[in-house]
């Protein structure tokens, strides 16, 4: 492993940042709107911020939910969570009722309910607590440039309940085939993670790697671990499009983001991006090209820690190798996943429930098959359906359709057909300013050809502005329903 990265075999039981504290302390670490912080004065933060965090009570296995959008706060909390032994479940912004049903699964009776309300997280303390949650407020002091005032700097420098093996973090799958899950991952499993990407994907010290994707989902905190494993500077945007791109090498955005970001005109300093999707249009990748930015793709889920598989965006079909530290396998078409950075189980009121079977593999739920060595993934099993006998993969339509050259992304949903069973419907997001329904005459010209026409979809509409629901991933399900009160 490159002596540029953390040396994980021999710090196993030191926190990243303190190793970097004691061989980098003056290099800048964190980028935000207002300060930047060098490693020294980000390990003194961590410190205060645990300190209170024990004195709020929080204590080894604790849980500690934060809900909210992205901010120093919410990293400096995850860092001090893992500086006490303690696990950090990031939620994103809800109603009341859907944050209490996460709580439930978080926390049994017995279970003092520990909650941070971050930025934005659209909740008050009168409202967590009507739902027998405790607020809680262990970064106050952060910001004091008089941070020594807080914490016995003697006892900082040799004490730690920190272990690689620790849980540190419980992500919520996106539950698009049900009920999301609570996904706990440990220290070691983020860690291997990273370090099989970084062998591939170029991110040093002198680098910075925008924080573009939210924390509460594990592409956005994969991105926290790559920057701890690296050693290099991590940057916390506050969504302004110029201003968070200033200074920054390195994002992961999804491909409409970077597509909005190029036309966008502003001055780049970007060298690298790792895009999720699975198919990234060459035109997008040779504009980056153009002004000196790599593109990568990848696969990767919430249970193994993020990217599982990746390349450089090359035009052909697939996803790229296997990263070191994972394992896939195909069977009967079906993906399954092995190594050391898949998750160490599903949580539910402190208890991890193993997600795999037997030999150590995890049903991904995907279909796929091998090209040249690279995993192509068909799409989700549950993504399939059956059209007057046919059986028909939404995604395969997806690939197509994307192609086209005023598509940005589509999302293609089976509606119910009394003759059919099933037919397919495309949602998309186009690339023209006007919001106008796209001209199917003129979609399926670009079609024929290109797919069977017994896959051509029905019709077709223009994707709602609303499709995200403050996520990164458009819902099938919200879709599904938007279609069935539009037809």
């Amino acid at each position: 492993m490159s002596g540029q990265l953390s040396k994980r075999t021999e710090n196993q039981n030191v926190p990243q940042w303190r190793y970097w504290q004691s061989v980098r302390p003056n290099q800048v670490a964190l980028f935000t709107a207002n300060k930047n912080y060098t490693w020294a004065q980000l390990a003194e933060k961590v410190a205060v911020a645990s300190q209170n965090l024990e004195s709020e009570g929080v204590t080894r296995n604790t849980c500690v939910t934060v809900i909210g959008k992205n901010s120093l706060e919410s990293v400096i909390l995850y860092l001090a969570c893992q500086e006490i032994g303690a696990v950090c479940a990031f939620v994103m912004p809800a109603p009341l009722n859907i944050i209490e049903n996460k709580l439930d699964t978080l926390y049994g009776e017995q279970l003092t309910r520990y909650v941070y309300l971050g930025h934005e997280s659209g909740l008050n303390d009168n409202e967590i607590s009507s739902i027998n949650a405790r607020v809680i407020s262990p970064l106050m002091q952060i910001d004091s440039e008089e941070v020594s005032t807080y914490f016995d700097s003697e006892t900082y420098s040799t004490v730690t309940a920190y272990q690689d093996s620790q849980l540190a973090s419980i992500i919520f799958s996106s539950g698009s085939t049900g009920i999301p899950k609570a996904v706990a991952h440990t220290v070691s499993q983020h860690r291997s993670s990273a370090e099989g990407l970084l062998k591939d994907f170029h991110y040093r010290a002198l680098d910075c790697w925008l924080l573009s994707l939210p924390i509460y989902h594990v592409s956005g905190l994969a991105i926290v671990h790559r920057w701890l494993e690296a050693g290099a500077a991590l940057k916390v945007g506050v969504g302004n499009l110029a201003a968070d791109f200033n200074g920054v090498t390195h994002a992961s955005l999804v491909p409409t983001q970077l597509k909005r970001l190029l036309d966008s005109q502003c001055d780049l300093s970007l060298t690298h991006v790792l895009l999720g999707g699975s198919q990234i249009p060459m035109q997008l990748a040779q504009q980056a090209k153009d002004q000196g930015i790599d593109t990568w793709l990848g696969y990767g889920m919430t249970e193994a820690a993020s990217t599982v598989t990746a390349k450089p965006v090359d035009g052909l079909e697939g996803c790229g190798h296997v990263l070191s530290n994972r394992k896939v396998k195909i069977t009967k078409q079906r993906i399954f996943i092995s190594g050391e950075t898949l998750a160490q189980g599903y949580y539910h009121q402190g208890i991890c429930t193993p997600m795999v079977d037997d030999e150590g593999w995890f049903d991904s739920k995907d279909l796929g098959c091998w090209q040249d060595g690279q995993l192509v993934v068909i799409g989700r099993a549950d993504n399939q359906f059956i059209s007057g006998g046919e059986n028909i993969h939404c995604e395969e339509i997806e690939r197509v359709l994307n192609q086209h050259p005023d598509v940005v992304q589509s999302i293609v949903i089976p509606i119910a057909d009394e003759e059919f069973g099933h037919r397919p419907v495309a949602v998309i997001e186009t690339k023209n300013e006007v919001k106008t329904r796209p001209n199917k005459q003129d979609i399926e010209r670009f079609l024929d050809g290109k797919l069977e026409k017994f896959k051509w979809p029905v019709r077709y509409e223009l994707m709602p502005d609303e499709s995200r629901q403050g996520g990164i991933k458009v819902s099938r399900q919200f879709l599904a329903d938007y279609l069935n009160r539009v037809r």
